[in-house]
């Protein structure tokens, strides 16, 4: 059996700079709900991937997944057996029986909070998996200013390569277009070479039009990345969300010439919900999206299922769950 899975063949984009706060622009942003809805509501039904393809699928997939640990009571050595799980993410009989075991599949990153960089970063070394932090007030975002730009500046010392910000959700609310810009400006400054992926808490902005608008700020402030969640709200990463923030890099990306990565995040923990996020990103932003330097998955259980699902590939029996850990 042999699947055709790439770890990467799409060149590295240029970074975006950013550019000064357009607010005509801004405040054009539309967001019809029903017709989003309707599109949304067709992504996982346009495609129909078997077999082979969806193995291939489902591996590329693993190769986008930020796999992620925020919780109160993480210690180092729950850290250190979820970097082991990102350097090796499918067992090696499972990879040698679909044809793979050569292609050095990987996560894209492990995200971890502050405090674990160092350790995050002396397990991953030599890897190729980047370290991430979340950062300036993870999951509310509501420290002190100066305390977030600290945090953001210890965590690229200590040797975070992105960092996932989150920003003041009232500045949406409100539509202090000229706050949220000047905000995320200095956190792109604080991060350095660092890339900067900001979280948008989508389920907190209230409307689609305040998703898009927040969508475009950010990238307007220099963002690497835009992202739904934190995956501690009540409502997380919905494909109707991801259709605007995507649509958004997209207008971005013909009015600038940069492009803007995508991260959604909260709530997918199926294999089969992947197949629709990539199908979302080949058939709206076109193939380099379906690559971690552009697209990624912030998981936690969800290297697990998809695990799972490439057994009943290799072997045509489901596994009990247990047996596919995530780290």
């Amino acid at each position: 059996m042999m699947v055709h899975a790439s770890t990467s063949d799409s060149p590295i984009p240029e970074r975006n700079p950013g550019m000064p706060l357009d607010l005509a622009w801004v405040r054009a942003v539309q967001a019809n709900l029903s017709a989003i809805e309707r599109r949304a509501a067709t992504i996982p039904t346009r495609r129909s991937v078997k077999k082979d393809w969806q193995a291939a699928w489902l591996l590329r997939a693993i190769t986008c997944i930020d796999l992620t640990t925020l919780s109160g009571d993480d210690t180092p050595g729950r850290v250190q057996r979820l970097c082991a799980k990102a350097r090796n993410p499918v067992r090696g009989d499972l990879l040698e029986a679909l044809g793979v075991a050569d292609l050095g599949i990987t996560t894209a990153a492990a995200c971890v909070y502050h405090r674990y960089i160092e350790t995050a970063r002396r397990a991953l070394e030599g890897s190729g998996v980047s370290v991430c932090a979340v950062s300036t007030g993870f999951p509310a975002g509501l420290n002190p200013f100066p305390q977030k730009i600290g945090e953001i500046k210890a965590s690229v010392a200590a040797g975070a390569q992105e960092i996932d910000i989150v920003i003041t959700r009232a500045h949406a609310l409100t539509g202090d277009w000229q706050a949220l810009y000047d905000e995320v400006c200095a956190y792109r400054e604080a991060c350095g070479d660092a890339h900067l992926k900001t979280i948008l808490a989508t389920g907190e902005l209230a409307t689609l039009r305040n998703v898009g608008r927040a969508s475009l700020v950010c990238m307007m402030a220099g963002a690497d990345f835009i992202k739904t969640s934190t995956g501690k709200e009540s409502v997380n990463a919905t494909l109707p969300v991801s259709l605007v923030m995507v649509r958004a890099i997209r207008e971005y990306r013909e009015r600038t010439g940069y492009t803007i990565g995508y991260k959604p995040a909260g709530g997918i923990s199926s294999a089969k919900q992947t197949l629709a996020w990539l199908a979302l990103m080949k058939d709206e932003l076109g193939v380099p999206w379906t690559h971690g330097e552009l697209f990624r998955f912030g998981a936690s259980s969800l290297l697990g299922d998809i695990e799972r699902q490439l057994e009943h590939h290799v072997t045509g029996r489901y596994s009990a769950s247990f047996r596919h850990p995530m780290a």
